[in-house]
């Protein structure tokens, strides 16, 4: 198994992230330090990381979290800020969340020890979808407001890819992408004159939040797993 997957399925990280953790010099294997992800690891080989030896693959396990607003969807903060680690009980298993949800947004993410699972879904080409719910400012949301949402937008990043808008009340839109950009809604949003005020993810992948109350949490089940992998 090459080392970058074999971190991944030890619960490390995901696999582009593992690959980061061997460039640095953090892994070592049988004692010696391996900066190849592509390093083919044999059953039971000694592998550590940052001086910690490695049980070998965890269990798989994906927890859907309705992220509240304040809270940062990283493993991890410096300056001690609440993150979906605290509000997931990870019983000693190294999870991560899947992709990233803007500090000032909430709703559905996932968590998972599965780096293989985190990989198609956040990597560009497996195109998988995710709805939003965004509450807008800037007044009345006109058909050609919705028509050039659709269409795609130009960001300083490039154009955004054709996206599925529907509105869902006064000022209110829900539109699903495939694309992962940093706070694209949000940017979208500015591009034609409606800042986002609100902003609410409620699908990923076919998942949705399903009555999940504000910071509440659950695990998926084998079949929901699956279903995310045929992705």
């Amino acid at each position: 198994m090459r080392l970058a997957k074999y971190l991944a399925h030890a619960g490390v990280a995901s696999r582009r992230a593992a690959e980061e953790v061997i460039a640095a010099g953090r892994v070592t294997v049988e004692g010696e330090t391996v900066t190849d992800p592509a390093r083919d690891v044999q059953p039971g080989a000694r592998v550590s990381v940052d001086g910690l030896a490695l049980d070998g693959p965890e269990p798989r396990v994906v927890f859907a979290l309705n992220k509240p607003v304040g809270v940062l969807s990283t493993a991890r903060d410096t300056h001690g800020r609440r993150t979906v680690l605290d509000l997931v009980p990870a019983d000693g298993l190294r999870l991560y969340p899947v992709g990233r949800l803007d500090a000032d947004s909430s709703g559905l993410i996932l968590l998972t020890n599965d780096g293989e699972l985190a990989n198609r879904l956040t990597h560009p080409r497996f195109e998988v979808p995710k709805t939003y719910r965004a509450r807008l400012g800037g007044g009345p949301v006109s058909e050609g407001t919705l028509r050039a949402l659709r269409g795609g937008v130009q960001l300083e990043d490039g154009r955004t890819a054709p996206a599925r808008v529907r509105r869902i009340g006064p000022g209110q839109i829900e539109i699903t992408i495939h694309e992962g950009r940093n706070r694209q809604i949000r940017r979208m949003g500015e591009a034609v004159g409606h800042p986002v005020l609100e902003l609410a993810r409620t699908g990923f992948g076919g998942l949705a939040l399903d009555g999940l109350a504000d910071g509440a949490h659950r695990r998926l089940r084998p079949a929901e797993v699956e279903r995310l992998l045929a992705l």
